[in-house]
This record gives structure tokens, sequence and C-alpha cells, in this order.
């Protein structure tokens, strides 16, 4: 890698091989980039026997000695591992967890016939301008809540901040970085397109044809439009520079 990439991207997916001739479920680790010229990148492919602390940390490791840099942004799921591997591999960046998968695990709080309104509320506090706009939200929406569902409402107040990250960033970039959607939407190409072989003979087998697609999309990318405008996160450094050289 020759650049730097301020946003990465990271998630599992899983496929089926078989192994000494047994049939197991092997996790497919992918990490997507943006560059400083605002076009996503696949920046690696691995099979991993499971999705764990150390197969993360070897991954985003070896993602690092092929030149990786200047990541300031990193998004992904809650898997523990995988923040784990975060903060000890890209220590300087900051994380989002996906607002969409914390609202899937917002589910296990709920009663199973709870109101949907309920729910419907707190994913609009992601479409808020700010921070402070999206906290003044959260805090009527716990006292809309509270007596109804508090052990949703205790649950979010404890977790939601780690899903509100995307607020530093300039506003722009919010919806594209508030969640994995980026590259969950990738990842439901490369199934379909896996689909076909149902179960691969051999995990080698497995990684060749998913990175074969992957410098597929990689390359797609980089000849389509750019994804983000990225003089917008440029002009907010700029700004916040200016203000601490004031202070």
């Amino acid at each position: 890698m020759e650049e730097a990439y301020p946003y990465v991207v990271l998630d599992a997916r899983y496929e089926k091989v078989r192994e000494a001739g047994v049939i197991r479920t092997q996790a497919v680790l992918i990490a997507l980039g943006i560059d400083w010229e605002g076009r996503r990148q696949v920046l690696g492919v691995e099979v991993a026997v499971r999705e764990s602390q150390s197969s993360w940390r070897e991954f985003l490791l070896g993602l690092k000695r092929r030149g990786l840099r200047g990541v300031e942004f990193v998004v992904s799921d809650d898997h523990l591992g995988l923040k784990q591997a975060v903060a000890q591999v890209l220590p300087a960046a900051t994380w989002q967890r996906c607002y969409v998968h914390f609202l899937r695990n917002a589910l296990e709080h709920l009663p199973r016939r709870g109101d949907d309104d309920c729910l419907q509320e707190l994913r609009w506090l992601y479409d808020r301008r700010d921070l402070p706009e999206a906290r003044r939200d959260l805090a009527a929406w716990v006292s809309r809540w509270q007596a109804k569902y508090p052990k949703l409402c205790g649950w979010v107040e404890e977790q939601i901040e780690e899903t509100f990250t995307f607020y530093r960033l300039p506003r722009q970039h919010h919806k594209h970085l508030k969640s994995t959607n980026v590259l969950e939407r990738y990842n439901e190409e490369l199934k379909r397109r896996t689909h076909v072989v149902r179960i691969f003979p051999n995990a080698a087998s497995c990684l060749r044809l998913i990175r074969a697609l992957a410098v597929e999309a990689h390359e797609n990318w980089l000849e389509g439009p750019r994804y983000l405008n990225m003089s917008f996160l440029r002009e907010a450094q700029k700004g916040a520079e200016q203000r601490r050289v004031a202070a």
C-alpha cells in the first residue's frame, strides 16, 4: 500500500470449507479502505478458522506490514475480539460501532411484542445534525420509554455512545460511515457469487475465489466515481488544528 487510508471498514462473513473430510464453517475477514481521493479499495481478504481476537490481530498486522497507515476512523460490529485487535494494532484510530448491528442487538432487550415506535425513534437518533442534538433526543427517548422498557433503556444508555463516534466526522460523511453497510453490500455480492460453490474443497480454494472477486470489485471502484468527497474531512481537520493553535 502506497497511500494513507483515513477510513477503514472491517467485517467478517462465513463460508463452508471441507477440511480433512469434515465440513467446517470458516471466517472470511475483509478490510475495505477509503483513501484521500475518496475512493473505496479492498485492502485485504483472509480466511481464518474462526473470528477471534488473534485472527483479527494477525489480519490487521498483515495489513500494516503491507503499508497500511494513516487510519483515523474504523467502523465494525461489536465483536469483542475485533474491538480488542483494533485497539492494539490501530491505537490512534477512533472506533465506530455499526449502528445497524446495535439496533439488531437492541431487539434482545425488548419484549417480543414490544412497541415498534420505540426502536424507530431510537433509529432516528442517527439522523441528527450533530452529537449534542443526538444526546438531547436520546435523553427525551429514555424519558419516554424508561417506565415501559427499563431493561432496554438501561442497556442503550450504557452502550450507545460507541455508536455516536461518527458525529465527529464531517456531516457529509455521516450516512456512509455510521455503519458497515458499504461492506455489507459487498458481502452480499460475494455471497451471490460463492453460493454456487456451496462447499469449498479446502480453504485455499475459498481464498482464491474470494480474492479474485475482491480484485474485480477493487478495480471497478478505482475506475468508478469517488465514493466520498474528502475535502470535507480536510477542512474539518484544518479547522480543528486552527482552534488548537488558538487555544
